[in-house]
């Protein structure tokens, strides 16, 4: 299955890795390394033949890393409805029906086999809930061992998945980077490997998935693509499933303009857009905010994002807390899929832009539910105005600075 694979490249510097080696980041600077595929091989199959796979992670197997055949829980193939009911012209890509209730399994059931694949034998990562819980989940069918350490304030229904799955879950005062910190002071003590979010090659194949089940649900690319963002995974990966379906010869040099939404008290990348910058500064202020994936007060994803981004024509832009409660209520009430408050936080990114003129009412939207609504249950999202009915206009505010349509 890896006869495509080609080498690993660094998405800063460029610096190309041995894909056939365990690998974490680039030696030369530090960043993100990128699968990088033959996609120029006359053995790849065609769009057509592609399509007559059955729906599901695994549906092109030959643009992904393994050698061999990866045991699945069911990720991929998640549903995307129309949102009539919500103004503009969006879709939602409902990824709470991926196996563990979010998308991060997508991620999971990747990279956890492949590093297996190259020699990694107990696994550790940083979570603010999710992530945490779809690595347990891969590591029990796998049968290795995992180590998850999550901040103070993580649900206990994310704290209590991680455990049940079998994993060994640490808590952390602070924030997920206060996690990652007291993780990488240990491993090398305990010869863990690690799958926090860009510290392996792997899970962004994972992510980058989403983005090709947008090509193939719809048909062809929508005008926006609108993702809450913590540490990028999913924005990242879907860049790179673009550029190589480009590649591959099934779309020309269009895209969607890309949309990264952060809550305001945690939107690292909102700042560096909006001053011009290369790289985000990290987020120095209390991450406080129900939407508990967008704690993420630094990702070594940040230049990716920024440079992606700007190229799309896309932008970033911060939403308030109550926005999100709202936007996540209107979702459950006029599109049924009853979601996480990150999903919230897109569809309260889309509202604004829509009033402020940088998505027109007939553009096409694709936003993402990336998690399912009962591991939030001891939030404020499901407790804020319980019994009532969301405005016809609940999210208001002017467009920030930074978020003037390219």
């Amino acid at each position: 299955m890896s006869d495509f694979l080609s080498h690993l490249e660094c998405g800063n510097c460029g610096e190309g890795h041995d894909a056939e080696m365990l690998q974490s980041v680039c030696q030369r600077c530090g960043g993100p390394l990128l699968a990088r595929y033959r996609t120029g091989d006359p053995r790849l199959p065609g769009l057509e033949d592609i399509l007559s796979r059955p729906p599901g992670q695994f549906r092109f197997q030959e643009m992904l890393p393994h050698r061999s055949p990866p045991l699945t829980l069911g990720e991929g193939g998640t549903p995307m409805w129309k949102a009539t009911a919500i103004q503009g012209n969006p879709w939602i890509k409902d990824e709470a029906q991926n196996p563990t209730g979010s998308f991060k399994a997508r991620g999971m059931a990747v990279a956890l086999p492949r590093n297996l694949e190259l020699g990694a034998g107990r696994f550790c990562l940083p979570s603010n809930g999710n992530a945490g819980g779809a690595a347990a989940a891969y590591g029990a069918l796998y049968d290795v061992r995992v180590e998850v350490a999550v901040p103070a304030g993580t649900p206990r229904a994310l704290i209590e998945e991680s455990r049940e799955l079998g994993a060994t879950v640490t808590i952390v005062e602070g924030t997920i980077a206060d996690a990652a910190a007291r993780q990488r002071e240990e491993l090398s003590d305990h010869g863990w490997f690690s799958l926090a979010t860009l510290h392996e090659p792997y899970r962004v194949e994972g992510k980058k998935m989403m983005g090709y089940e947008i090509f193939w649900d719809l048909g062809h690319l929508p005008d926006v693509v609108i993702y809450p963002t913590g540490g990028g995974t999913g924005l990242v990966g879907m860049l790179k499933a673009f550029d190589e379906m480009e590649a591959l010869g099934w779309i020309g040099s269009d895209r969607p303009r890309m949309v990264a939404a952060q809550i305001e008290g945690c939107s690292p990348i909102v700042a560096a857009f909006g001053s011009g910058a290369d790289r985000a500064v990290p987020w120095a202020e209390a991450a406080e905010t129900s939407a508990y994936g967008l704690r993420v007060p630094y990702t070594i994803g940040d230049q990716l994002m920024l440079t992606g981004l700007r190229r799309t024509g896309g932008i970033a832009i911060s939403v308030h807390e109550h926005e999100t409660i709202d936007a996540t209520r209107m979702i459950a009430t006029r599109a049924g899929i009853w979601g996480s408050p990150e999903g919230g936080a897109g569809l309260a990114a889309h509202l604004k832009l829509l009033e402020a003129g940088w998505i027109a009412p007939d553009d096409e939207v694709v936003l993402f539910n990336t998690g399912s609504a009962l591991k939030y249950l001891d939030g404020p999202t499901t407790q804020h105005r319980a019994g009532a009915t969301p405005s016809a206009h609940p999210v208001t505010g002017d467009v920030d600075s930074s978020s003037e349509r390219a």
